[in-house]
């Protein structure tokens, strides 16, 4: 097998999204390895043959109604983890760990938090610790390390179309941010800025506003690589095209897709 394909895509509901990403995938882009967040289902709901027939293998941690990821890969997923021995980690659905060749991918869904000082900011603070903590001896056990999803953060101005709009909003606090630099700091280099270190791209826009038609969105959803994997890395681009469609109903997040010379 030649270059690899790995997508991260808040998918914001995988059973409304299904025919569209099929649609995607079949009309505008084959992808190797799909990592979703937001599922909003358990694993027994969870579309799993639809994707097998495209020669997917499937691994899901589910939860009903709420969070959930997923990992779909043309490659063989193995030693797959749902369950990580911390209880911040474990008590909602929010991470799947698999290794794919020699990579071991760990596709996230961070909490959303909440303005400083709430009870979901501090959930959010102590899960980024959790998971910095988890990150650091996954680099010590692997060469090749890939962290994708949904951060819930946009770390630098270029990351959001206004910087005075987001000041002092969910997402773009210094606290989130300063937790977002800590998890990289592990051993963790951003791939999009690796390829595009001054490029306005973003991967959330508002429903509410329309502003996916004037491009007011966020960069929140990142592929996080250890350096090894980062040679690898021959492209990566925010694919807009489920964004725009206006049928079937889109999620709010477009995919992040990067291609690697090897896995």
């Amino acid at each position: 097998m030649g270059s690899i394909s790995v997508c991260t895509f808040n998918v914001n509901s995988i059973r409304s999204r299904v025919e569209l990403i099929l649609r995607w995938l079949n009309e505008k882009r084959p992808v190797d390895i799909l990592c979703f967040q937001e599922i909003k289902c358990e694993a027994a709901q969870f579309p799993a043959e639809a994707f097998e027939s495209l020669g997917y293998h499937v691994a899901v941690n589910g939860q009903k109604r709420l969070n959930g990821v997923a990992i779909c890969s043309k490659l063989p997923l193995e030693d797959v983890k749902t369950r990580f021995g911390v209880e911040i980690l474990d008590g909602q659905k929010r991470l799947i760990e698999a290794v794919v060749g020699e990579t071991a991918i760990l596709n996230c869904y961070v909490p959303r938090g909440g303005e400083e000082g709430s009870e979901p900011h501090t959930y959010k603070m102590a899960f980024y610790d959790a998971l910095r903590d988890y990150a650091e001896g996954l680099l010590r056990r692997h060469e090749k390390v890939l962290l994708l999803g949904d951060f819930n953060v946009a770390l630098e101005d270029q990351d959001v179309y206004d910087p005075d709009v987001f000041e002092g909003a969910v997402g773009f606090l210094p606290s989130e941010k300063e937790k977002l630099r800590a998890l990289m700091a592990a051993g963790l280099g951003d791939c999009f800025r690796r390829l595009h270190p001054d490029e306005r791209a973003f991967t959330w826009w508002d429903y509410r506003t329309a502003a996916i038609w004037r491009d007011e969105g966020m960069r929140l959803d990142y592929l996080l690589a250890s350096e090894g994997l980062c040679r690898e890395l021959q492209a990566i681009d925010v694919d807009l095209w489920t964004r725009r469609r206006r049928s079937p109903t889109p999620s709010d997040h477009a995919p992040v897709v990067a291609t690697f010379g090897s896995l």
